[in-house]
């Protein structure tokens, strides 16, 4: 089944000639690096390849070979519809409202909507990055070491530097063929997991100060108010997340992250095996896979935070 599906994916892009390859809103650096190393490839082709992030490039990725052609609206010019990355359609933003239904799906979450025309989805692998590095060369395309720098920030930040739970033998390997490219590992894993700027560090002084611990759930809560203190310009939680899943002692880590429209960012990790938050994310109308999750919940951060606090641990038997 899988051989059919990647033969049909190359036939669709050997015929394609204006790509469009999108990503979900508030992007981490999988989809970032996903799109990037499947666009780029492309491109080496000799395609015409759109990559589009509603949100933009968070400023910790624009390091990266590339950044600079990713666009925040697609045209409608095209032939080809791709999506990597997206547990469901409507994540990758109110600027595909009008789009057909992508031609293909590409994504590693087990809560995958297979929205596409095609769809791979391949929820054993550690990222869509790491699905994409074991495929590209099948489809003709070539790693350039701008390829492969994008997909192993993917793998390097799906796995918090090879730290969740799901990292396996494989995702070293592809790991390391990446580094056979040429690319500098060491550099890409301070670059999206370690380094920070000053507002991000400020803000995440913030959440830290909210840390809360009760039946085996840690965590941190960050305000619009702490945001504009701060003086973070992004609408995520700065990676405060991997901070959290840091903490000793506990089953799960989350953040909460109001946002301006009335809704609130959560995420959850988990933080030892055998505990599945992708079911608490479901619930809520997320998505993402057993170690890692997330969902967009419409109304106010108390009333959020009681409900999503009391159903999480409802769901996990915490």
């Amino acid at each position: 089944m899988k051989n059919q599906l990647t033969g049909e994916i190359k036939d669709r892009l050997d015929a394609a000639k204006k790509i469009v390859i999108a990503s979900h809103v508030r992007p981490d650096g999988d989809a970032i690096g996903s799109l990037l190393g499947l666009g780029l490839s492309l491109r080496e082709g000799g395609k015409s390849v759109q990559m589009i992030l509603v949100d933009g490039v968070p400023s910790s990725f624009r390091y990266l070979e590339g950044s600079d052609l990713i666009q925040k609206e697609p045209s409608k010019d095209h032939d080809t519809f791709i999506t990597v990355d997206c547990a469901d359609f409507k994540r990758v933003g109110k600027a595909f409202e009008n789009f057909s239904q992508p031609d293909i799906n590409i994504d590693h979450h087990v809560t995958n909507e297979k929205f596409g025309k095609i769809n791979l989805i391949e929820a054993d692998e550690v990222a869509t990055a790491a699905i994409l590095t074991n495929h590209l060369p099948e489809w003709g395309l070539k790693i350039t070491k701008p390829v492969a720098a994008a997909l192993l920030t993917g793998i390097i930040t799906d796995t918090l530097g090879f730290r969740t739970p799901n990292t396996t033998p494989e995702a070293l390997r592809q790991a390391a063929a990446l580094m056979e490219a040429g690319v500098d590992m060491p550099e890409i894993y301070m670059n999206s997991l370690v380094r920070k700027t000053f507002p991000a560090a400020k803000f995440w002084g913030a959440g830290l100060s909210s840390l809360e611990s009760k039946h085996h759930i840690v965590w941190g809560t960050l305000t619009l108010k702490d945001r504009k203190s701060a003086g973070y310009g992004g609408n995520d939680d700065a990676d405060l997340i991997n901070m959290i899943s840091a903490i000793d002692g506990n089953k799960v880590g989350m953040v909460f992250v109001e946002q301006n429209d009335n809704h609130v960012k959560i995420s959850w990790r988990a933080l030892e095996p055998g505990v599945d938050v992708s079911a608490v994310a479901k619930y809520f109308k997320g998505g993402g896979h057993a170690a890692a999750a997330g969902a967009d919940i419409e109304g106010s951060l108390s009333e959020v935070q009681k409900e999503v606090l009391k159903k999480t641990r409802e769901l996990l038997n915490l």
